[in-house]
């Protein structure tokens, strides 16, 4: 093993541990003192906790286990090996944590909103580096392989809604399942704000006649690139150029000014670009 390797590996199990006890102290500091209902397999291990005293992390370790076996059979083995090892580390947190004598039992709203930014910070580092802590994103893949016309968010949804209908019966309370939509919310954005990034990037479509001066000028004004796509104008059959250029919100308004300084008679278009992958941006996992 290479020194780069054995140092990413290093920081990824670093990554994992932090993770997985942030996640695990939501559910047994604030999730389960308020019989705030989970979902995923550790929803299941909340419940097996409530009726038998099983312990959490131990539950959660049981029953991935099988949906485990499925992945290295039907997926490979590759992805079972990094997905295993965080499984250990998170049943391991979960049944470490509850030992910690903190729990926080008084507004049900605001601990379902801090369980979910706990969770949603874990996990989000969690994937960050390309990993899964399993449960029903497993079962998400499975069926996905199996039927590709299903997605696999369509699936974990429709798991993740069932277990927690399941502990909403468990705990013989409507809101324990209303306080757990309000954490998967929560626990949602924060995922998407890790890997993402808080701001949505912006698309530039430029239609110019200058499509060398005005590119050049873009690159040389700001940390951005453009790709130019030859064009024609469907009703005047005129040869143009359309400059592709993706930029952070902030960059938008110097870009715009550079380009109209270049030719006060381009038409730009500036959209919406949710995700970008790539130098400059976020990282492709």
């Amino acid at each position: 093993m290479t020194k780069s390797r054995f140092q990413e590996l290093l920081k990824n199990n670093g990554i994992w541990v932090v993770g997985c006890v942030l996640y695990s102290i939501g559910v047994n500091s604030l999730s389960i003192p308020n019989s705030i209902a989970q979902s995923g397999i550790t929803g299941l291990a909340v419940i097996f906790n409530r009726l038998f005293e099983f312990p959490v992390g131990t539950a959660n370790l049981i029953m991935n286990i099988p949906l485990l076996i499925l992945m290295w059979i039907f997926l490979g083995k590759k992805l079972v090996a990094r997905t295993l090892w965080v499984t250990v580390v998170l049943s391991t947190a979960l049944d470490l944590t509850a030992l910690i004598p903190f729990t926080y039992t008084g507004d049900p709203f605001l601990a379902a909103l801090f369980c979910g930014l706990l969770q949603g910070t874990g996990l989000g580092m969690i994937m960050i580096t390309g990993a899964t802590s399993g449960g029903t994103d497993i079962i998400g893949r499975l069926v996905h392989k199996k039927w590709p016309h299903i997605t696999v968010g369509t699936v974990v949804m429709i798991a993740d809604a069932i277990v927690v209908a399941a502990g909403m019966f468990v705990f013989r309370s409507v809101e324990s399942g209303l306080y757990a939509i309000v954490m998967i919310f929560v626990s949602t954005k924060v995922i998407d704000a890790l890997i993402y990034g808080t701001g949505n990037g912006k698309m530039l479509m430029i239609i110019t006649d200058k499509a060398d001066d005005v590119s050049q000028a873009i690159v040389h004004s700001s940390p951005r690139g453009v790709s130019i796509i030859p064009a024609k104008g469907a009703y005047t059959g005129t040869e143009k150029n359309v400059l592709i250029c993706v930029a952070r919100k902030h960059e938008i308004s110097g870009i715009l000014k550079t380009v109209n300084s270049v030719d006060d008679k381009t038409f730009i278009i500036v959209s919406e670009a949710n995700e970008i992958l790539g130098k400059g941006f976020k990282p492709s996992l």
